[in-house]
């Protein structure tokens, strides 16, 4: 175990920490990005969320953290509160019992307490540029000793404005450094930062299609804007997600949707700009620990989001390109699990649809059309699901915190059960949720007009 990490040159002590977290084998973009990285080079790496990517810089900068240096020695720099977040706790997985010290300073936080840390011995710093440019026009944050800079998710960063702050934070840095430039896409906009902050860079890409599409079933509805709430509804009840994703164009049609599926009794909630950083931890902490079923989301705020267990995701607004596309279903299907996508269509979308179609090389069928389909899938999930759909699947209309420790427990157990055991599962599951959605829509079609909090708490949905 760790026989190949060690061969990227990964030492001894970090190899014993990811196999800790059951990490023993490198993914393309760590195999193909540490190796430069450990030899000090400049890197510009494509690669889609989930691939593998946080811990490809991750891993060379715990190498070369020289602890006798006080000052600040690497900086990411991310374009969200979620993935700063989300890297923090990588960081705090590879570095708990070492002296590495690190710090998050994003937006939302205590400055007081980030002030305080900052007076500290800090070694590794994860930021958002408005929070970082503001702690180093106090003075409180010193780049001068940095070795390591890394931009992440840099697409996403210049599609929110922040190219400015971040030529202001380049400002504050040496020039000689080794930079890590990471983008789920390089626009023409992401060329020309990449060789204004990098030199004689090493370019790798990890092609999309290895990312996503082989486990994910692709469908199409074709309804009208006026009908697509109506619509979506009726595919939940048909499909009846345990872990979905929906995605929405902007903030206020996000809001618009979760309080029409929170009225509808579904166990939702919203994620966007709008939200306070409290509410925002709040959410993402509840989907992870299975107390929703369905996230409502814009692109921006779940862009580098990386949440295990997803077995669904829903377009309900058109995307506008391919490579988003690609990057919202690739958040299914992962780790050898099966998943499903489906893409509301409205008349004005048609053009956008065939533009994506010839992109990912098939046309996606409707699903009226792809029963056949929908029922080998529907198969295939049961083979490939884990135990804690084996509970999801049981006494729907009573979500406790008691029925999701033993869905977590079921999800353990099952990795050491057998193949059989997932079959008998799944077909005895997936009877039970559709007696009981039918009994809980009976006897709660009186109390949904009435009590709102009473619906969220009594009725998983259909």
């Amino acid at each position: 175990m760790g026989y190949q990490f060690k061969s990227l040159g990964i030492q001894s002590q970090w190899i014993k920490k990811l196999e800790k977290n059951q990490i023993t084998e490198p993914t393309p973009v760590q195999t193909k990005t540490i190796p430069p990285l450990l030899e000090g080079k400049d890197v510009i790496a494509q690669a889609q969320t989930g691939t593998g990517k946080t811990l490809a810089f991750l891993l060379p900068i715990m190498e070369k953290i020289k602890l006798e240096e006080g000052q600040v020695q690497a900086l990411i720099v991310t374009p969200t509160r979620e993935l700063a977040i989300q890297i923090t706790q990588e960081v705090k997985k590879l570095t708990e019992g070492t002296d590495i010290r690190s710090l998050a300073a994003y937006g939302g936080q205590d400055v007081e307490k980030q002030l305080h840390k900052l007076k500290g011995n800090i070694h590794l710093v994860v930021g958002t540029p408005g929070r970082l440019l503001d702690h180093l026009g106090r003075k409180t944050l010193q780049l001068n000793n940095l070795k390591m800079l890394v931009l992440d998710e840099a697409d996403q960063m210049l599609h929110l404005g922040f190219l400015p702050e971040v030529e202001k934070i380049l400002q504050y840095t040496p020039q000689q450094r080794q930079t890590m430039l990471f983008s789920a896409t390089i626009p023409e906009a992401v060329r020309k930062l990449a060789k204004k902050v990098t030199t004689e860079a090493v370019h790798i890409t990890i092609k999309s299609e290895t990312v996503t599409l082989d486990l994910i079933q692709q469908m199409v509805v074709e309804t009208t804007d006026r009908k697509k709430q109506e619509a979506l509804c009726e595919v939940l009840g048909e499909q009846k997600p345990f872990m979905a994703i929906i995605f929405c164009r902007t903030k206020r049609r996000a809001h618009a949707l979760n309080e029409a599926l929170q009225e509808w009794g579904y166990l939702s909630d919203e994620l966007h700009g709008d939200l306070t950083q409290a509410k925002r931890e709040k959410v993402m902490k509840a989907f992870r620990k299975l107390e929703l079923q369905l996230l409502v989301a814009t692109d921006v705020a779940a862009r580098g989001l990386d949440i295990e267990g997803v077995t669904h995701i829903y377009n309900y607004d058109m995307v506008q390109d391919a490579e988003s596309y690609i990057h919202r279903i690739g958040r299914t299907g992962r780790a050898g699990e099966v998943g499903m996508a489906v893409t509301f269509v409205t008349p004005r979308d048609q053009e956008a649809l065939r533009m994506v179609e010839k992109a990912i090389g098939m046309k996606l069928k409707s699903l009226g059309q792809a029963s056949a389909k929908a029922a080998t899938f529907k198969e295939k999930q049961k083979k490939e699901t884990d135990g804690k759909r084996q509970e999801g699947r049981k006494g729907e209309g009573k979500q406790t915190k008691k029925h999701h420790e033993k869905k977590e427990k079921s999800r353990s157990d099952h990795k050491k059960g057998s193949k059989n055991k997932k079959d008998s599962f799944a077909r005895s599951g997936s009877n039970d949720r559709g007696k009981t959605n039918s009994t809980t829509s009976n006897s709660n079609s009186s109390s949904r007009r009435n009590n709102k909090n009473s619906r969220k708490k009594s009725r998983r949905p259909k």
